[in-house]
C-alpha cells in the first residue's frame, strides 16, 4: 500500500508545542498579521525575529512523542513490504525527523532553517536570528528570515504533493484543523482520485465531513 499522511499542529501538541487555531492556541495569543506575514517582517523585523526565536528555543527543548515515532515505524514497515509513505506536514518543527522519519515534506517550511532575502541561500539555523545577523553565503546583514511560509505566501512543493496524492491508495490526516488551505483541500483532491480518506483527531476538524472515516 502507498499512504499519504498529512500531519498538523495536533501531532506535536503532546510534545509541548502549541497548536494555532484552538481557543488557547498561538493565534489566540498573538496577532498573526503582525508576526507571520512578509509585510510584518518588512515593518518590524526585530519583533518577528523575537517571536520566532522564542519558538525556536521551545522547539529545541522539545522531544518527539509517540505519534512521531509511530509514523516513522509505519514508514519503515511499509518500505519493507514494498509499499511507501509520503509524509507531508504543515508543522515547521523537526520532530518527525528526530523520531526517525527519513523523508518529510515540509509544506510550510522549517523553523530550524533560515533564508536570505538577498541571495536566496537557505541554511540550517539553530541559533537566534537578529536583524544584524549576516548571511553566511553573501555576507549581507539584515536580510535573513526564518525559512517558513507566512500568510500570503505559497506553500512549498504543491506539485510533488499532488503527484503523491495521485499515487496513493489511502489518505490520512492527523492532528489538522481542516481550516488552512490548500492543505484542507487535500482530502477533496484525494477523493477525486478515488482514494479512501481517514481523519485521526481528538476532535473533528472543520472539514471532517469530507472524510470517509474519522477516528
Amino acid at each position: 500500500r502507498r499512504l499519504f499522511v498529512l500531519t498538523g499542529a495536533g501531532v506535536s501538541a503532546e510534545s509541548g508545542l502549541g497548536t494555532f487555531r484552538d481557543p488557547g492556541g498561538i493565534w489566540a495569543k498573538f496577532d498573526p498579521m503582525k508576526l507571520a506575514t512578509p509585510e510584518a517582517f518588512a515593518a518590524d523585523p526585530d519583533r518577528v525575529h523575537a517571536f520566532y526565536n522564542l519558538r525556536r528555543r521551545n522547539l529545541l527543548s522539545a522531544a518527539p512523542n509517540a505519534a512521531h515515532g509511530a509514523l516513522a515505524s509505519l514508514a519503515t514497515g511499509l518500505a519493507a513490504r514494498g509499499g511507501g509513505l509520503f509524509l507531508c506536514t504543515q508543522n515547521i518543527d523537526d520532530l518527525h525527523e528526530r523520531a526517525g522519519s527519513a523523508q518529510v515534506h515540509h509544506m510550510h517550511g522549517e523553523l530550524l532553517r533560515s533564508r536570505c532575502l538577498g541571495c536566496g541561500a537557505r541554511a540550517p539555523c539553530r541559533d537566534e536570528l537578529k536583524t544584524a545577523t549576516a548571511c553566511g553565503a553573501c555576507g549581507r546583514a539584515g536580510r535573513l528570515r526564518p525559512d517558513v511560509v507566512w500568510f500570503g505566501e505559497m506553500p512549498l512543493g504543491l506539485e510533488a504533493i499532488e503527484t503523491a496524492l495521485a499515487e496513493a491508495d489511502l489518505f490520512v490526516a492527523i492532528g489538522t484543523s481542516g481550516s488552512v488551505y490548500p492543505a484542507a483541500g487535500f482530502v477533496e483532491t484525494a477523493r477525486g482520485f478515488g482514494i479512501r480518506t481517514c481523519e485521526i483527531n481528538l476532535a473533528p476538524s472543520d472539514n471532517a465531513a469530507m472524510f470517509d472515516e474519522c477516528r
